[in-house]
C-alpha cells in the first residue's frame, strides 16, 4: 500500500512501485522535495536535517534520502536514529531549510513513511505539498552536478541539545521532580524512545527507572500504538514495582500515554489536559486540540479565563490554530503535546518533563491527579459505504438533521450537545466514515455513536 498526501508519503515496504513504498517511490518523492526546496533557494546553498526511528527499514530509506539530497546538491545534517521532535528541533538549531523525519508513528513494523519539514521545523503546509506532489507527479527533476554535490555530516549531539532545552524553560522545575524522588516503569516499545526517555529523566532527576523494550532494534515488542489494550505489560509492571506512574511512547515518541499506580491508564486524552492545567494555572491564556479531542481541555482552559478553540484533525491544523489565537499550550487527544515555548511540534519529552513537574508540585499521586479533572468518556467507530455515495451530500443531510443544535464543519461535521458531542468525518483514503463520541457515560457515548451511525445507514438507503 502506498498513501500520498500533502504531508509526506507512507505505505508498506515492497512490492512495486506506485503500489508501495518502494526505493523508486522514496527517491522520487524525495527528489520532488529537494527541488522545491531548490527553487526557494535561488542558487543559495541548502540544508536538510533528516532522522528515523529504528524499525528495520529504516536504515535503507534514510541512505536513499541522504544521497538523493545529496545528488540534488543540498548538504544534509544526520541525526541518525531520532525522535520526531528531535529531528525538528535539530532544523530550528541549525538554521536548517527543512527536515525530513523517516518514521511511520504508530503503524506497525512493515509501514515506513517520509515526513516532510519546513524551515521552521513544523509540518509542511498544504500549498507547499501540493506543490510537491505535483513536481513527483511530472518527474520536474533537476539533479546537481559532480562538482556541486551535497555533503552529508553527522549531528552527534542532537538528542542532548533538544534535552537541554527542555531542562531550561521556565515551567520545568527539576528540583522538585527529584525531590518527589518519582519511580518510574517506561515502554519504548523498541525503537527511538529507548534512546530519549532514559535520558530525559536522567536529566530531570529521575534515579529509580525500569526499562521495558528500550532496545531500539525496530522489532517491536507490541502494537505500537499506545492504546491500552497494548499496554497489559507495563500496567502489571507498573504494579508489581509499586511504581509511582508509568510512560508509553510509540515509535517516533511524539505521543505520550500514562499509566497510573494502580495500572490502570491515565487516558491518552488526559495527557494533554493535565498538563494545560499546570501551564494555565502560571501562564493564564487560551488553548487548541482538534475537533475530535476531550472537552475537559476547554472546561480547565475556560476555569482559568482564557478561550478554547477547536481545529480541524491534524498537527498542522493545530498549529495554525495556535499561532492564530496565541495559545500557550496545544496538540491532540492522542498524547500529543505542543508547546510552543519550546517549538510548534509534538513532543513527548517536553510532556514527561512538564506533567513530572506538575505531578511533583501536586502533591498527589497519579490516579489523583487523574480524579481532579472532569470525568468524559469517548467512542469510537467506523462504517464502510456504497462506493457510489455522495459524501458531501451526506453531511449536509446530517447538518441539517442536527441544526438546532451547534454545528462545526472546519473538517467533516462536529454536533455539540449541552455536555456530549459527536464528529463525523470522512477518510481521505477510503470509503469510510469515522464517528467519535463523546458524554459523562461511556453508554451515553455509545448511543450517540449508534444513534449517528443509524442516521447514515438511513441516509444511505435514500
Amino acid at each position: 500500500m502506498l498513501i500520498k498526501s500533502i504531508s509526506g508519503i507512507r505505505g508498506t515496504i515492497g512490492g512495486k512501485p506506485g503500489d508501495s513504498f518502494t526505493p523508486i517511490d522514496i527517491v522520487k518523492f524525495t527528489s520532488a522535495y529537494a527541488e522545491r526546496i531548490i527553487r526557494r533557494m535561488q542558487g543559495k546553498k541548502a540544508s536538510i536535517v533528516v532522522g528515523r526511528d529504528a524499525r528495520i527499514s529504516g536504515e535503507m530509506v534514510i541512505n536513499l534520502v541522504m544521497h538523493t539530497l545529496s545528488g540534488y546538491g543540498i548538504d544534509v545534517l544526520d541525526c541518525g536514529l531520532a525522535t520526531t521532535p528531535t529531528v525538528e528541533m535539530a532544523v530550528i538549531q541549525n538554521s536548517a531549510e527543512g527536515g525530513i523525519i523517516i518514521t511511520a508513528s504508530h503503524n506497525p513494523f512493515q509501514w515506513n513513511a517520509l515526513k516532510l519539514l519546513n524551515e521552521k521545523g513544523e509540518f509542511i503546509s498544504d500549498a507547499d505539498g501540493k506543490e510537491i506532489l505535483e513536481i513527483a507527479q511530472n518527474e520536474r527533476f533537476c539533479f546537481a552536478p559532480a562538482d556541486q554535490l551535497g555533503k552529508v555530516f553527522f549531528l552527534p549531539d542532537s538528542l542532548e541539545k533538544h534535552i537541554q532545552s527542555i531542562i531550561d524553560l521556565n515551567l520545568v522545575n527539576k528540583s522538585a521532580i527529584e525531590k518527589a524522588n518519582f519511580k518510574i516503569v517506561i515502554d519504548c516499545v523498541n525503537s527511538v524512545g529507548g534512546l530519549a526517555l532514559p535520558e530525559i529523566l536522567g536529566a530531570l532527576g529521575v534515579r529509580d527507572l525500569i526499562e521495558l523494550n528500550c532496545e531500539p532494534s525496530g522489532i517491536f515488542a507490541h502494537n505500537p500504538e499506545p492504546l491500552p489494550e497494548h499496554l497489559t505489560e507495563i500496567s502489571n509492571c507498573v504494579v508489581k514495582e509499586k511504581a509511582h506512574l508509568g510512560f508509553v511512547v510509540d515509535p517516533d515518541v511524539d505521543r505520550l500515554a500514562i499509566i497510573c499506580e494502580d495500572g490502570s491508564m491515565f487516558g491518552e486524552e488526559y495527557t494533554l489536559v493535565a498538563v494545560a492545567d499546570y501551564i494555565l494555572s502560571i501562564n493564564p491564556g487560551n488553548t487548541v486540540s482538534n475537533l475530535s479531542s476531550t472537552r475537559a481541555l476547554m472546561d480547565v482552559t475556560q476555569n482559568y479565563g482564557g478561550k478554547y478553540t477547536a481545529s480541524a484533525v491534524g498537527e498542522v491544523n493545530v498549529v495554525n490554530a495556535m499561532k492564530e489565537t496565541s495559545s500557550v499550550i496545544g496538540g491532540e487527544g492522542n498524547g500529543g503535546i505542543i508547546y510552543p515555548e519550546l517549538h510548534y511540534g509534538r513532543d513527548a519529552l517536553v510532556g514527561i518533563a512538564l506533567f513530572l513537574t506538575h505531578l511533583a508540585l501536586s502533591g498527589k499521586s497519579c490516579l489523583e491527579l487523574r480524579n481532579s479533572y472532569p470525568n468524559y468518556f469517548m467512542s469510537k467507530t467506523k462504517i464502510e459505504l456504497k462506493p457510489s455515495i455522495d459524501m458531501d451530500a451526506l453531511l449536509n443531510d446530517i447538518k441539517s438533521h442536527y441544526s438546532k443544535f451547534k454545528i462545526t464543519d472546519i473538517d467533516g461535521v462536529r454536533i455539540d450537545f449541552d455536555n456530549e458531542w459527536v464528529h463525523i468525518r470522512k477518510s481521505n483514503t477510503e470509503p469510510i466514515v469515522r464517528i467519535y463520541s463523546e458524554s459523562t457515560s461511556l453508554e451515553r457515548a455509545r448511543d450517540l455513536t449508534s444513534e449517528i451511525e443509524s442516521l447514515i445507514i438511513s441516509l444511505q438507503a435514500k
